[in-house]
């Protein structure tokens, strides 16, 4: 049994009995954020890209609970420099860890950060395909809609989904149905929307076309909100 909380924007905290692990935890500065970087104690930080608004609060939480961060090598190499341990991996690539088995998969976006006034850029983005207690989720991290992802169920059928519905940066609503018919998962839940106005989206409408026009249950939750998937 895996719980999957989501805590605003793209942030999801997963738990097992005895792991949990973070995803892309924006929290500070975050208007819709369902908790406070304080309150978290985690095994694993997960960090699909490097924009402020995922790799959010990930140097203050890696430190304070010692949680190792998971991500591609030029992210995890400039926390490293920021005194974080890291587990470096890269698009493609899988390793089993205590929690279980995280393997990257590809995403179409950017992956860089501002920083006394310079870009840094912090190689590829990705997504993240975590399994954990026999549960499969794909965190999509922040997309467009492509192709490849009619194969990211082999071989373990994807049991949850999360996907960006917010459009401008991401997959809007009509490119996130048609990742649902590739990704065949047995539950998507819509994130990185209505966090600020340029990205607002309308949960209700991916929903109810996910349903009709996919065949795939989907839930809608606000932050703060928790599925058990298994």
């Amino acid at each position: 049994m895996v719980r999957a909380k989501f805590l605003g924007h793209s942030c999801w905290l997963l738990s097992s009995d005895q792991h949990s692990i973070l995803i892309d935890p924006f929290l500070t500065g975050n208007p819709v954020a369902a908790a406070k970087p304080a309150d978290l104690n985690v095994d694993a930080i997960l960090v699909t890209h490097g924009h402020s608004d995922h790799i959010g609060d990930t140097i203050a939480i890696a430190k304070r609970c010692g949680a190792v961060v998971v991500a591609c090598f030029e992210i995890a190499s400039y926390l490293v420099a920021k005194g974080v341990k890291t587990h470096p991996m890269h698009l493609g690539g899988a390793h089993t860890f205590p929690f279980g088995t995280v393997k990257l998969t590809p995403a179409l976006h950017g992956s860089s950060i501002e920083e006394d006034g310079k870009i840094i850029d912090l190689g590829n983005p990705a997504g993240f395909l975590v399994r954990m207690d026999g549960v499969t989720i794909y965190h999509s991290g922040d997309t467009a809609l492509f192709s490849d992802m009619k194969l990211f169920s082999r071989p373990n059928k994807i049991d949850l989904a999360l996907l960006p519905i917010g459009d401008n940066f991401t997959m809007g609503i009509d490119d996130a149905v048609e990742a649902v018919k590739f990704l065949n998962p047995d539950l998507v839940i819509p994130m990185h929307y209505n966090t600020f106005p340029v990205i607002n989206a309308d949960p209700h409408e991916f929903a109810h076309r996910v349903q009709s026009e996919a065949g795939v249950r989907c839930e809608i939750l606000s932050p703060g909100g928790e599925v058990q998937i298994g």
